[in-house]
């Protein structure tokens, strides 16, 4: 199994368990880091909706939490419940989060309908990013 069908099977199994009852838009992420290890992350709304938590914001602070300090790759997927999968690219707040712990080789991979895969960087996703450190 490649590392992005790993951690596909990550983000997927995280969507699964999404909780989204206001938008039913179900997303997955799953985040490897330097140490090759996979963390995975689903979406959480709440009643003060939009006040949840985004599924690439998820995997991240779980990989913060064991220890990691860089992502190498993260796999996202989502789309609408009972519907087909989409190239769900990161909001703007996921992708400034996901800057925060990347380098010019990290990989965003997007799955879509049919299993179909888009690879951006970043920088694809961020340019002339903002940056403290």
């Amino acid at each position: 199994m490649s590392t992005d069908d790993s951690l596909f099977d990550s983000a997927k199994r995280a969507r699964d368990k999404a909780h989204a009852p206001y938008s039913s838009f179900h997303v997955g992420a799953a985040v490897l880091d330097e140490n090759g290890r996979i963390h995975a992350g689903c979406n959480v709304e709440n009643a003060a909706y939009p006040e949840g938590i985004c599924a690439e914001a998820n995997a991240i602070g779980s990989m913060v939490t064991e220890g990691g300090t860089r992502i190498k790759r993260i796999a996202i997927l989502g789309g609408l419940a009972g519907k087909g999968l989409e190239n769900c690219t990161p909001c703007g707040g996921c992708r400034q989060k996901i800057l925060e712990f990347a380098d010019s080789e990290t990989v965003i991979v997007l799955e879509g309908e049919n299993g179909q895969r888009r690879s951006f960087t970043i920088k694809d996703l961020l340019p002339e990013s903002f940056r403290l450190l």
